[in-house]
């Protein structure tokens, strides 16, 4: 079962660094969507947080005001192009940038408290890997918001595509997906205005 649009990660960093100069002027009202899909999180000052392909951080400032100037804030893009936008954009100053797959994270087990996940589980070659990875770095307890702005009606509809019963996304596909790496699927929303879904690290 697959619904990805890159095989390798040199696909996904050829699609986005294409992208990158205008991504936000493309989506410019998703700020508020944003910082609503970082609230579902319940974040607290002083945790420690990781925005998984983090694109031109549109999510860091939310990320930042949510947990503080004690806590940490990091962002992990594969695109070079991605994250020079994210600091033109100055979100370089909400979090620490990082340079990096998603699937081996240079971060130690169990690091974080949380991370947050806007558009990448489609964009995962291996998303079990993908998820298995995230919840390594995740400490017991801990959480993981899958977001996107948009549901995946919505989202199909502006691609041009209808639904598909493969679609990773699909709560029946998704939960023992998560379920397999590591994550217990506590809530599931997808609706137009938004996607989430928001998982617990067993521990």
């Amino acid at each position: 079962m697959t619904d990805h649009h890159a095989d390798q990660p040199h696909d996904v960093r050829t699609f986005f660094a294409a992208r990158a100069a205008d991504w936000d002027a493309r989506f410019p009202d998703d700020g508020p969507a944003y910082a609503a899909g970082v609230a579902e999180l319940e974040l607290r000052a002083g945790d420690r947080v990781l925005d998984a392909g983090c694109g031109t951080g549109r999510a860091l400032p939310a990320l930042r005001d949510a947990v503080g100037p004690r806590g940490t804030v990091l962002g992990a893009d594969l695109t070079p192009e991605m994250l020079a936008a994210a600091v033109r954009a100055g979100r370089g100053r909400d979090a620490g940038l990082l340079l990096a797959d998603v699937t081996r994270l240079p971060l130690r087990d169990a690091a974080l408290d949380a991370v947050f996940a806007a558009g990448l589980l489609s964009h995962l070659p291996d998303s079990a890997g993908g998820l298995g990875e995230l919840a390594r770095v995740v400490r017991p307890g801990g959480w993981l918001a899958l977001f996107h702005p948009v549901g995946r009606a919505a989202l199909a509809a502006r691609k041009g595509r209808a639904l598909t019963p493969g679609d990773l996304r699909a709560e029946p596909n998704l939960r023992p997906l998560l379920a397999a790496a590591g994550w217990d699927l506590i809530r599931y929303v997808d609706e137009d205005a938004r996607y989430l879904a928001l998982a617990l690290r067993r521990g």
